[in-house]
């Protein structure tokens, strides 16, 4: 299978294999990869991937889009990626939390957020994509994150040979759990900094320095090449398509549903990545009935479904949810793709780089809103729905899963909708345990990490992750803040 961006308009696209699409990360024309065409998935291939554990499934899956990677391999990859000591108890369970609503907790991994699942196994794609492209170079990784992504890119390409990594977050953009996840990071070829503003500031930065052709130059110089670990690379979108097939594979071995049943899927999301995995996995034939996207009061995604108005130029709010306060949705790009075409989906961007917001015709729209639905879940409900949702079910939700219950629930009241749903659970309420402890009624009590923990404990009568416990005891070792203008800078001079 070969891949061609979003943005090729040509008659004769320029097609590439999954290994240079992944080293590469962005097309050059500053597109997006997506493959050729989206594999079949039938009912007997659910069955045989029921009987199989989640690793399993990852490769063969997996292998239905990297058909350029060795299959064995592949699996050994998988087996190491999701192992019970990365997952103590299995990758991506599903808990029953009520009125046919399943959480898929995502965040049993290293660092206890969802982002784990793809960047486990995705510093294993790229050493595989480095070798069999015959790269001498050495790879620089530039992750611009809202929070959850730079400490799992961190913590997943930490001291992979030929690999260096370097995150930007926004100062005060992130919980203080999440900075000191990334400030702490042990690895020798890692590197950290807090960006002035917020995180559009930063992925735009990063997106600048892939397009600037000098620096490029200069890189090559040094004898390395850029490469990107967000979600604009397919090597970190296409593993979560496979926990959306997990999930209905669970279903059915619970009993919940049969082999065809269709189920619905609701995502809290800001960068459109984690639920445009879930579309893939619905093209490929999965029986998803509606995907119902889920945002903050930073409701760019939720008006665009709505109106088809996509417009960046609007208040940025500050959230309990900072993973998703984001006004640029990357991934939307692979959806108008996929829709209107490569000549629209240009044009669409080159836009909203130009205007700040671009319009899609009522046929897309149309298209568009016969799968998804949009909803939001402002600040003072998402602390209610944690309360609600543990005093009732006795289900202690972070901020960003009580933002898609919140939406969920908004959406079946507009439609009476009551399909078994699949809650994407992107993150441990310990990752924002101030903001979960006053939803529960209980204001922290200190300014202290370890002493929210405790907090938190013993209101919900839970245990803390020993990744987030064992992340207090670490000494800081990145401190520097740069204005956006500077992250090329920081990149050569550190």
């Amino acid at each position: 299978m070969k891949y061609i961006s979003t943005r090729d308009i040509s008659r004769c696209p320029e097609k590439v294999f999954a290994a240079e699409a992944i080293k590469k990360g962005l097309a050059p024309d500053r597109g997006l990869y997506m493959p050729e065409e989206i594999p079949a998935l039938t009912e007997k291939d659910i069955e045989k991937l029921r009987t199989l554990p989640y690793e399993e499934r990852a490769a063969e899956i997996l292998s239905l889009f990297l058909t350029d990677y060795d299959k064995e391999k592949l699996l050994c990859d998988c087996r190491e990626a999701y192992s019970d000591e990365r997952f103590p108890g299995g990758a991506a369970p599903l808990k029953d939390i009520g009125g046919s609503r399943f959480s898929l907790e995502l965040w049993h991994g290293p660092t206890c957020a969802f982002k784990d699942m793809a960047l486990q196994i995705m510093p294993r794609l790229l050493s595989s994509a480095l070798e069999m492209t015959g790269e001498k170079r050495r790879a620089h990784i530039l992750v611009a994150t809202s929070g959850d992504t730079g400490k799992a890119a961190l913590e997943g390409y930490r001291d992979v040979p030929g690999v260096d990594i370097t995150v930007f977050f926004p100062n005060d953009g992130v919980s203080r759990m999440q900075k000191l996840q990334m400030t702490t990071q042990k690895g020798e070829n890692v590197n950290v900094a807090a960006v002035f503003g917020n995180f559009d500031d930063a992925q735009n930065g990063v997106k600048a320095i892939f397009a600037d052709k000098a620096l490029a130059e200069k890189a090559e110089e040094k004898g390395f090449f850029f490469s990107s670990a967000n979600s604009i690379n397919w090597g970190r979108l296409a593993p979560q398509i496979v926990y959306y097939i997990s999930a209905y594979c669970d279903l059915i071995t619970a009993g919940k549903i049969s082999n065809g049943d269709k189920i619905n899927v609701c995502v809290p999301t800001g960068n459109f990545g984690n639920i445009f995995a879930a579309y893939i996995a619905k093209q490929m034939g999965l029986p998803l009935k509606r995907l119902i996207c889920a945002s903050n009061a930073n409701c760019v995604l939720t008006d665009f479904i709505r109106t088809g108005t996509y417009d960046r130029k609007r208040e940025f709010f500050k959230t309990m949810s900072p993973s998703m306060d984001i006004l640029i949705s990357s991934n939307l790009e692979r959806l108008l793709f996929l829709i209107a075409g490569p000549e629209k989906a240009a044009a669409y961007m080159n836009e909203l780089s130009e205007n700040g917001s671009y319009t899609v015709s009522e046929d897309v729209l149309k298209k568009i809103g016969e799968t998804f639905s949009g909803f939001y879940c402002p600040e003072e409900k998402t602390a209610r729905v944690i309360k609600e949702t543990f005093e009732k079910y006795g289900y202690l939700a972070d901020t960003h899963t009580a933002v898609a219950i919140g939406c969920l629930d908004e959406y079946r009241q507009a439609t009476g909708d009551s399909t078994v749903t699949v809650i994407a659970s992107t993150a441990s309420p310990y990752k924002f345990a101030s903001d979960v402890c006053a939803s529960l009624g209980s204001p922290a009590d200190s300014d202290d990490p370890a002493e929210i923990l405790r907090q938190l404990e013993t209101v919900s009568g839970t245990a803390s992750p020993k990744p987030l416990s064992a992340t207090l005891t670490l000494p800081v070792r990145f401190t520097n803040t740069i204005k956006p203008e500077n992250m090329a800078d920081f990149i050569f001079n550190n």
